[in-house]
């Protein structure tokens, strides 16, 4: 099959398969006798591996171990479940620092009156201004969003 039908088949579109392709995550396509790209049944696989891998978040070079560990059919479940419990570690480091700029940004938007007094604690906190201080601008974000 050409690209394009690689890339219906696969679910990874034709310049990701053209790319995969010069970075060795998959070998380069045979070609007809008019240079076009051609795919056979486990390419298509592979593709699809890819394409699953990187949808659960999985690095190029974590991908690449993962078709080296499936390719190599003597090898133990061990190192791919290693594999993929560290990935799980580094998703949940992710989550949890994705959860703790929410409840940030809850704050300050809780924190905020959205008025139309130009004073805001989202602003300053962005600027790295401390909210506390007695100073002119703190008391008129006070005023503004009800601290």
């Amino acid at each position: 099959m050409n690209i394009g039908e690689a890339s219906a088949a696969s679910g990874v579109s034709a310049k990701m398969i053209r790319y995969y392709e010069e970075i060795g995550l998959i070998a380069p396509a045979g070609r007809t006798a008019s240079n076009y790209r051609i795919y056979d049944a486990d390419s298509v696989n592979r593709l699809r591996f890819v394409r699953r891998s990187r949808s659960l978040g999985f690095s190029l070079e974590e991908t690449e171990r993962l078709l080296k560990l499936w390719d190599d059919k003597a090898r133990a479940s061990a190192e791919v479940k290693a594999l993929a419990l560290s990935h799980v570690e580094e998703l949940e480091a992710k989550i949890a620092e994705m959860q703790a700029m929410r409840d940030t940004l809850a704050h300050l938007a809780e924190r905020c009156q959205g008025n139309e007094r130009p004073s805001c604690p989202i602003l300053a906190d962005l600027e790295g201004r401390p909210l506390r201080q007695n100073t002119a601008a703190n008391r008129a974000d006070k005023d503004c969003c009800g601290d």
